[in-house]
């Protein structure tokens, strides 16, 4: 079937009537589902690709008793060779602690928390990139191959204390990979 130019067309029945698309129509349709499925495709592809994590809550704590959890005592733990986990603490203008050394190579995975207020948690030159919440336990796992110095900062405006915005710029610490 073609329609008046000579074209060819398509007709769909809509209750019993022909709905008329143009073959232009239809070309501009499967091109618009065709850039969809792509994009789609694109997501998908560059999530596993890059090993993008999407951070999650491992558990809730106390924020006002943390003596009774594994960040009674945070810092580096060995669970095996080349295999760690961080316990960590986003506090008032502080990381518990603030430097931690690995071995290059290492995977190590991060469980922090925090006991007062929200607190970001970016490990710079790293896919980590975290949101850290009171009450919540927020996890994620990196392997860093390459040996240097990782910047970690704290991303979330802090608050005040005692009325003083003086502090949030010297939430940093750092990852050494030797």
């Amino acid at each position: 079937m073609s329609n008046e130019n000579g074209n060819p067309a398509v007709e769909l029945m809509v209750d019993a009537e022909p709905l008329h698309v143009d073959w232009y129509e239809g070309l501009w349709m499967r091109i618009s589902v065709g850039v969809l499925v792509i994009f789609i495709a694109a997501v998908f592809f560059s999530s596993s690709a890059y090993s993008i994590q999407v951070p999650g809550v491992y558990e809730r704590v106390d924020p006002q008793n943390l003596t009774d959890t594994p960040f009674n005592a945070p810092g580096l733990h060995e669970l095996a060779p080349g295999k760690y986990e961080v316990y960590m603490l986003a506090a008032t203008w502080q990381f518990v602690p603030n430097e931690i050394r690995v071995p290059a190579g290492s995977t190590v995975k991060f469980y922090v928390t925090s006991p007062d207020v929200q607190h970001g948690f970016k490990i710079m030159d790293t896919n980590i990139n975290m949101m850290v919440l009171p009450g919540q336990v927020s996890t994620l796992s990196t392997t860093f191959t390459e040996p240097g110095t990782y910047k970690l900062i704290c991303h979330e405006y802090c608050g005040y204390v005692a009325g003083s915005p003086i502090g949030h710029h010297t939430m940093f610490g750092q990852i050494i990979v030797e």
